[in-house]
């Protein structure tokens, strides 16, 4: 009875092992450039929004430009974390750092409504309110959607 319970702990264990290391490869992102990132999501707003050309053109230029400033953050994120890790940003620190993220994104909420048009425009604001409720973990039990349960 002993030894089952001793393989049993052992196979929970590594299973719990070979599930991190599936974490970090499905995180490609953190592996393409900037103008990867760029141009993938690119084409996605080009197959759910039928951009023209142009549109594509300018949308290109802004999601570059979007993304070489995320990855610049990302990488003084990190870096910031390996020299003090026990260090906390003040409220002063993440007043800032809120405020600029929401400016940046003011500035391409704007930029958006220039390049599309307003049907395009208005499915887009659908698309990202969807994918920043996703990101930010919101849209969950008691979030004014309901999920089914049994009784």
């Amino acid at each position: 009875m002993k030894k089952v319970i001793v393989v049993l702990l052992c196979l929970v264990g590594m299973t719990a092992v070979a599930q991190k290391g599936e974490k970090h490869e499905r995180n490609l992102k953190n592996d393409l450039t900037p103008e990867q990132m760029a141009t993938l999501k690119t084409k996605e707003m080009t197959l759910a929004l039928d951009l023209t050309e142009t549109q594509q053109k300018q949308i290109q230029t802004l999601n570059v430009e979007s993304a070489k400033t995320r990855k610049v953050k990302m990488e003084e994120r990190r870096a910031s974390k390996k020299n003090d890790q026990l260090k906390r940003p003040t409220s002063d620190e993440r007043y800032a750092t809120k405020n600029e993220f929401l400016d940046r994104m003011i500035a391409q909420k704007a930029e958006m409504k220039d390049i599309l048009s307003p049907e395009q425009y208005e499915k887009w604001e659908k698309m990202a309110q969807r994918n920043g409720k996703h990101r930010n973990g919101k849209g969950k039990k008691g979030d004014g959607q309901r999920r089914h349960t049994r009784k």
